[in-house]
């Protein structure tokens, strides 16, 4: 279909796109790579009467290692994440999940930034940035602030970014440990049915941390803190791993649809979740 009549912009900087959002306030939405925006206006699901598209702002882009701090620009690309050698060596979950993203041409046009800011509860960066215990950095009139990825999300679409703000960056600690990111999908380029995020850290032969978000399977992502408890002090044996999978369960609150009944997805994200245990704890 084609989209209602809208004004397109495209600012210079950040200032700008302030600028802009104050002047035109809920008629006006901001786009980065455009892949959730750009078809639901082409749906008429979303009548946007203002346009801000964020591409030519170079202060959005970039990934910094700075000792043991990542931070990675709002408008840095999936295609980036995977071809960073810096970031793959620093926090290879990233690049590890963004394999897992869609496909070739639409991660050329992804944004990190897109896929955390709207809230959709089928994006993988916002619960694997919950798993990583990130910042997410929002600019508005007031200036910047920050606010933990494990806070951001209220509901499908709803986020804590009030509507004259952007976000700029995302920030974490980087992380160290064993690794995971599984997902199951009907086809590649689709939304996950579930997905599970995992990292572990050992000491002693055992679980000394462990930190699990899910993905897809309630109206916003879910990190389990119940599920990540449960394997710490443990050898990631087939009781620890059933208690986790238990705790991630009571967490999740799935709905029907085309990916299957719940009963369906609570049994994928049982088997992904114990899938992303397992290796995680080998590469521990």
């Amino acid at each position: 279909m084609i989209p209602a009549a809208f004004d397109y912009y495209r600012p210079k900087d950040v200032e700008g796109v302030i600028a802009l959002l104050q002047e035109h306030g809920d008629d006006a939405r901001v786009m980065a790579g455009g892949h959730s925006l750009i078809p639901m206006m082409k749906l008429r699901m979303a009548e946007v009467p203002h346009l801000i598209d964020l591409q030519d702002i170079a202060a959005l882009k970039g990934i910094t290692i700075d000792g043991d701090t990542i931070t990675i620009g709002a408008m840095v690309t999936q295609h980036e994440l995977i071809n960073h050698d810096g970031l793959s060596a620093a926090a290879p979950i990233l690049s590890e999940a963004a394999l897992q993203i869609a496909d070739p041409q639409v991660r050329y046009m992804g944004t990190v930034g897109g896929n955390i800011a709207n809230g959709d509860p089928g994006n993988d960066m916002p619960g694997l940035m919950q798993c990583l215990n990130a910042q997410i950095e929002l600019l508005g009139p007031e200036g910047t602030r920050k606010v933990a990825a494990r806070e951001y999300y209220e509901a499908a679409y709803m986020t804590n970014r009030e509507d004259d703000e952007v976000l700029i960056s995302v920030r974490f600690a980087a992380p160290t440990g064993g690794y995971s990111y599984e997902k199951q999908k009907r086809k590649i380029g689709d939304y996950a049915t579930a997905a599970a995020a995992v990292q572990i850290t050992k000491a002693e032969g055992k679980v000394a941390t462990a930190s699990i978000a899910m993905t897809n399977l309630s109206d916003v992502p879910v990190w389990s803190e119940d599920a990540g408890d449960a394997l710490v002090g443990t050898t990631c044996d087939t009781e620890a791993m059933k208690a986790a999978v238990a705790a991630m369960l009571g967490d999740i609150d799935p709905t029907e649809d085309n990916r299957g009944p719940v009963a369906f997805k609570r049994h994928v994200a049982g088997i992904i979740l114990t899938r992303a245990i397992t290796r995680a704890w080998d590469r521990a």
